[in-house]
């Protein structure tokens, strides 16, 4: 099949911004004097949003903490956002190949939608994109096949004509959700087995793998 859109997650997907995202996550933390949260912790707790991600760090006990927590996080976030951010081996390469081909990348991310459009600008992402869809562009997240019917219909596409490329679970349900193929990349927080078990139709080291299946590769 040849698909007319491509939608990609963004962490761990196209960017590492892992750095940043621990470094905010252990200011909340310590703000409530709590010890900081492990890479690992961090890891297994991100994907569903940052509201989701915060109550999985601060725990059942300190469920009270969330939304002051949203606010110590965004504040800090907002300050740092830009620190240690980075495309992912394969990301523009990707994207130009898709533009040059004519298919149509855009972003699909429960990253908040003006941190992330921030982001792809910053990284000189804006050329190839249709679209940067996140948190807060809609009341829903992925996996909801709302969020991705929002996405669709602002770019004018449609579900059997589009591929989903992400790195977690969520990504993989979203696809499912939403009618999508789905190839999983494991350069973010899931293991090639965990996306299995998900139910990815393909999983691949990375993007520079997404383009050779997507037969873009030059030479």
């Amino acid at each position: 099949m040849r698909f007319r859109t491509v939608l990609l997650d963004l962490d761990g997907t196209l960017i590492d911004h892992f750095t940043a995202i621990h470094r905010c996550h252990a200011n909340v933390r310590r703000h409530f004097g709590l010890p900081e949260p492990t890479p690992e912790e961090v890891r297994r707790a991100v994907g569903g949003g940052l509201e989701n991600a915060l109550r999985r760090l601060l725990g059942p006990a300190h469920a009270d903490k969330v939304e002051v927590g949203l606010a110590v996080y965004r504040a800090h976030w907002d300050l740092t956002l830009l620190d240690d951010v980075t495309d992912l081996p394969g990301a523009m390469p990707l994207l130009a190949a898709l533009k040059a081909a004519g298919i149509r990348p855009a972003v699909l991310t429960n990253k908040h939608a003006g941190s992330s459009r921030q982001i792809c600008t910053h990284l000189g992402m804006d050329p190839y994109l249709a679209g940067v869809f996140g948190a807060g562009d809609t009341p829903w997240l992925k996996p909801d096949p709302r969020f991705s019917q929002h996405a669709l219909r602002a770019l004018g596409a449609e579900a059997g004509s589009t591929l989903l490329v992400g790195d977690s679970p969520y990504d993989v349900q979203t696809g499912k959700n939403a009618g999508f193929a789905m190839w999983a990349v494991t350069t973010g927080t899931h293991s090639a087995e965990e996306l299995q078990s998900a139910g990815a139709d393909r999983i691949l080291p990375g993007l520079k793998e997404v383009i050779t299946q997507l037969g873009l590769a030059k030479g």
